[in-house]
């Protein structure tokens, strides 16, 4: 009976000990569903040096990538897009007149194209230009509504629901 009690006693004082424990601990979608304010990160031109090497050592430059995280990351550590994003010209050039890109382009997604912001959703600042990409559409049969946009000034916000709204992933809007 004895041995029950102290058993029972044992398994309550670790469940709350682990319970409480994984509160203090944020997990990457949680993080995610942040508000935008609470995911900034510095753009690259402004993130110390050791920061950019250990962003480059995340990801490699070669890489081929079509996935939020990683294009965002690239975008963020390299200043340009994966090596895999081809403009609608250029798909246009192959014989692409929209949809996906596996019959002309195999391996390619669209991407680096101008985004005008005619909904004003997104911060305007003199001299400010964004561009977009498309996000998971490697082998896909339709482009789908996931994109990033760019700016050339370090800001980067993912979509999922095509310009509706953004979540900032990198940059200081109010720089």
């Amino acid at each position: 009976m004895r041995f029950k009690r102290i058993t029972a006693l044992l398994l309550a004082f670790l469940a709350v000990f682990v319970f409480s424990a994984c509160s203090r601990f944020k997990t990457k979608s949680s993080q995610q569903n942040a508000s935008p304010s609470a995911t900034l990160s510095p753009t690259a031109s402004e993130a110390p040096a050791s920061k950019q090497k250990e962003d480059k050592a995340k990801i490699d430059e070669n890489g081929v990538y079509d996935s939020k995280d990683d294009v965002a990351l690239y975008i963020h550590t390299y200043g340009r897009l994966p090596k895999n994003y081809i403009s609608k010209k250029e798909a246009e050039a192959l014989g692409w007149q929209g949809g996906s890109l596996n019959e002309y382009a195999p391996g390619k997604c669209i991407g680096g194209d101008r985004f005008g912001n005619y909904e004003g959703l997104l911060p305007k600042k003199n001299g400010r230009k964004y561009q977009e990409c498309d996000i998971d559409t490697l082998g896909k049969k339709k482009r789908g509504t996931k994109r990033i946009i760019y700016s050339n000034d370090g800001l980067i916000y993912y979509t999922d629901d095509h310009y509706e709204s953004f979540t900032l992933l990198y940059g200081d809007e109010q720089k």
